[in-house]
C-alpha cells in the first residue's frame, strides 16, 4: 500500500481539482510512492499530533486543514508549522490534507454535519458551475418535524459538543428548513436567505453579519472546529470501506485551539 493509494481512495469522493484556488490540498510532506503502513487522521496537524503518530507507529498523517498553507521560506524551530514538518521528515512521516476539495464534496464536510443533525432531503447550498450535483459549498435539508428555535439550538450544541453558541435574534418561527456550512461559511449566508431557510448554521461569523438577517433567518455560529470535527470520522470511514485491511485511526490529540469560559 502506498501513500498514493490512500490519497486516491479519498479523492474518489473529493477530487483535488475541486479545491479552491487559494488552497493547498493533497500531499504536504513525503513521497507518493512510499509505503503507507498506518495512518493517523486529524482535523489539524500540530507537533502533538506528529508525536502521537510517532508513538503509534503511523507513517502517514491525514488532516483536513493543511499544515503548509503558505510557502515556507525556511525550516527552523521558529514556528509550530516548521517544527512539525521537521519532525515528520525526521521520522519519515508523510502528510496528506483534504481541505476545500472535501468541503466542496456532496459527500463531504457539510454532508456529514447534516447527517449528524438528522436532516433529510439534502442538496448543495451553493453548487459549483462545473459539477453542480456533486460539488459546491454547504448543504440544505429539512427536519421531518418542525422544532422550536431553542430546541434547535439545544440539538446543535449537543451534537457538536459545544458549551455555548453565538446566534442572531430569535425569529419566533419554527425550524424546518436548514442551511449549513461546516467551517467558515459566511459568504454563503445570502444564498441561505435566498432559499428561504429557517436557519443558517456555520462558523467564524463576524459581528456585523449578525445584523444581516433582519428577522428573516436565524443565524447560528457553532464554531469552526465544532462544525468540522466529524470530518475525521468521514475520512476514516472512506478509507476503511475502500481498503478494510489498512490500519487507520482517529487522533486522540485535541487540536481545537479555541477554549470557552462559561460563567456560572
Amino acid at each position: 500500500m502506498t501513500v498514493k493509494d490512500i490519497l486516491d481512495c479519498i479523492t474518489e469522493i473529493a477530487p483535488l481539482h475541486w479545491q479552491e484556488s487559494y488552497d493547498n490540498a493533497g500531499l504536504q510532506v513525503g513521497d507518493l510512492n512510499s509505503e503507507a503502513r498506518k495512518a493517523l487522521i486529524c482535523l489539524d496537524i500540530t507537533e502533538a499530533v506528529v508525536d502521537e503518530a510517532i508513538a503509534k507507529d503511523c507513517n502517514l498523517i491525514i488532516s483536513h486543514h493543511p499544515l503548509i498553507f503558505k510557502g515556507l521560506k525556511h525550516l527552523t524551530p521558529e514556528t509550530y508549522i516548521e517544527r512539525a514538518v521537521m519532525k515528520a521528515i525526521k521520522h519519515d512521516i508523510s502528510m496528506i490534507s483534504m481541505h476545500t476539495n472535501l468541503d466542496n464534496s456532496y459527500l463531504g464536510v457539510s454532508r456529514v454535519l447534516a447527517d449528524k443533525l438528522g436532516m433529510k432531503n439534502l442538496h448543495i447550498l451553493q453548487p459549483s458551475e462545473c459539477e453542480p450535483e456533486l460539488c459546491g459549498a454547504g448543504m440544505v435539508g429539512e427536519f421531518e418535524n418542525p422544532m422550536e428555535e431553542i430546541d434547535f439550538l439545544q440539538l446543535v450544541a449537543k451534537t457538536i459538543g459545544s458549551p455555548c453558541l453565538r446566534h442572531s435574534a430569535l425569529t419566533g418561527r419554527k425550524i424546518k428548513k436548514v442551511a449549513l456550512c461546516g467551517g467558515s461559511g459566511s459568504p454563503f449566508m445570502a444564498e441561505a436567505l435566498r432559499q428561504k431557510a429557517d436557519v443558517y448554521l456555520t462558523a467564524d461569523i463576524k459581528y456585523h453579519d449578525f445584523f444581516v438577517p433582519e428577522g428573516n433567518i436565524l443565524l447560528v455560529d457553532g464554531g469552526h472546529f465544532e462544525t468540522e470535527q466529524f470530518t475525521k470520522e468521514l475520512i476514516n470511514e472512506v478509507i476503511t470501506k475502500k481498503i478494510p485491511t489498512f490500519a487507520a485511526e482517529i487522533a486522540e490529540t485535541r487540536t481545537n485551539a479555541v477554549f470557552y469560559f462559561v460563567r456560572n
